[in-house]
């Protein structure tokens, strides 16, 4: 091949883009696009990783709505912090019994979904009922709340200082539990995306919500008539009943089925020997003498039943008295008068004494009191010395009051001053609705001893929780008891049918951030 044909073949080689060099060179580009793109992918892959991370740290899933009730929108956040409401009421209320019903505390608000809840009416997880009570209660508070729109109830500035109260030194207290601030707190034990702020804002609308159903409730009125009636109604169930029992407990006899199961049973002369023997202690009962009744009851069962134990004494409700109900609410019934009844269950004969019958009728006290604790040891008992300072300290004080202008207001002042009762040392000391056995012995006599308005006194108390004085204060009487528990028992009945009609049109829209709750 001559030299020039060579040179043109070399030429439309490169034209062509066939020669080594060209075809190396090209390639070599082509290598650089495809890294360059596979870095550019892989930058934009991270990108969009560290933005999810972003956003998953943001909190900004938690700002999705999760519920929708009328014209209002909930968030996940605040849907947490009123689910995590209602877990916390049930742990609270129940503590380590909550296990009965199938919940496990030790794990917090987290891990409910994995855990099968007892008590409800369907099969359903711990979380699912959470949600579900967190959004009856909502839908509750929603409507309560649009009615008090409606009708001008608005929070006092008195009402809202409450409210922000309840968050006052709050950041020092995260600070001392080792959180970097309130909101890290909230979120820790309520769950993602809560705040002080969303807390703050549940705290204000269940304030509201509250305020405009005390203020229907106070707006309805009941006759007397109507609230005879309704006590009338309970056929002795709210009265109280002193009485005693002896139970007679029939023999068992052990039997073996055919498939070889043992079993108890109460053969009928078992049962007719039961009788026999509560007959037996009536009778000699009712041939005693003497005006201890209780006495004579235990003289007749030690006299017919080798070894017996004691008698059964005490007072109880009417709904909770045994087979022998009737007979203790005839009418003509008195004091020591006894009987022998069967229990309902057919396993023996109960000798039933009946001491009293209270059916209510007595004004309430109205009373403001300061305690004073007497300090316990290190054993915890309290010493007639830490007892003896206990009441220099309540006599100082009824003193103090005696000194001022010895009103009803400056008695208020001086408890919340210095009364260590908790429930009541911000309310000036006040009980206004004291019930007879209500507080303890000392207290309740105070109570129902006939005084008059202003009158004082320094009365000891003690039980399982403390020791020490009251310094006493009488309000004056407040309503009728029986009457105050069948006007409550009405306003119940009205509220809670006002509310589920008020409540009927508000039907509660999950939305995507509920997947995010719990």
């Amino acid at each position: 091949m001559s030299a020039s044909t060579e040179k043109k073949l070399r030429q439309a080689a490169r034209e062509a883009g066939t020669d080594k060099k060209t075809l190396a060179m090209e390639k070599e580009a082509r290598e650089k696009a495809r890294q360059k793109r596979r870095w550019t992918l892989g930058t934009i892959a991270v990108i969009l990783l560290i933005a999810f991370i972003f956003f998953l740290n943001s909190n900004l899933l938690y700002k999705t709505t999760a519920l929708t009730i009328a014209d209002e929108s909930y968030s996940a956040s605040q849907m947490n912090y009123q689910y995590s409401e209602q877990y916390y009421y049930m742990a609270n209320q129940y503590g380590s019994y909550a296990s009965i019903f199938g919940l496990d505390t030790s794990t917090g608000i987290k891990g409910l979904a994995d855990q099968s809840c007892a008590i409800a009416a369907e099969e359903m997880s711990w979380r699912d009922y959470f949600i579900q009570a967190a959004e009856s209660s909502m839908v509750q508070e929603k409507a309560l709340r649009d009615y008090a729109a409606e009708n001008g109830i608005e929070l006092s500035q008195e009402e809202l200082d409450a409210v922000e109260a309840n968050f006052d030194g709050m950041e020092d207290y995260a600070s001392s539990q080792g959180y970097a601030s309130a909101d890290n707190l909230f979120d820790a034990n309520y769950g993602s995306g809560v705040t002080m702020d969303t807390a703050r804002s549940a705290y204000r609308n269940s304030a509201l919500a509250s305020k405009a159903l005390e203020t229907y409730a106070d707006s309805l009125e009941f006759s007397q008539a109507e609230i005879d009636q309704q006590y009338e109604s309970y056929n002795g169930d709210r009265d109280y009943f002193d009485y005693a029992y002896y139970y007679v407990l029939a023999e068992t006899t052990e039997t073996t089925g055919e498939d070889g199961e043992t079993s108890s049973e109460v053969t009928e002369e078992a049962l007719a020997a039961s009788q026999d023997t509560a007959e037996a202690i009536l009778e000699a009962y009712l041939s005693g003498e003497g005006e201890d009744y209780l006495e004579r009851l235990d003289a007749a069962v030690a006299g017919q039943v080798e070894g017996a134990s004691s008698t059964h004494s005490g007072k109880t409700q009417g709904a909770g008295l045994g087979s022998y109900k009737d007979w203790m609410m005839d009418s003509a019934r008195k004091a020591g008068d006894a009987t022998v009844s069967a229990d309902s269950a057919g396993s023996g004969y109960y000798v039933v004494l009946f001491l009293s019958r209270d059916d209510n009728d007595y004004n309430m006290a109205q009373v403001r009191h300061i305690l004073v604790k007497a300090e316990a040891d290190e054993e915890g008992n309290y010493t007639d010395e830490a007892k003896a300072e206990a009441l220099a300290k309540a006599e100082d004080i009824l003193a103090e009051y005696e000194a001022g202008d010895k009103t009803e207001d400056s008695f208020a002042a001086l408890a919340e001053q210095y009364s260590e009762d908790t429930g009541s040392n911000t309310n000036g000391g006040l009980y206004d609705t004291v019930t007879k056995g209500q507080m303890v012995e000392e207290f309740d006599q105070f109570c129902f001893e006939g005084h008059k308005a202003g009158d004082t006194a320094i009365v000891y108390g003690e039980s399982g929780s403390y020791a020490g004085y009251h310094v006493m204060y009488y309000v004056g009487e407040g309503e009728n008891y029986a009457d105050y528990i069948a006007r409550s028992d009405l306003e119940n009945q009205a509220v809670n049918q006002w509310l589920e009609e008020l409540t009927a049109a508000y039907a509660p829209v999950e939305g995507f951030g509920m997947r995010f709750v719990g």
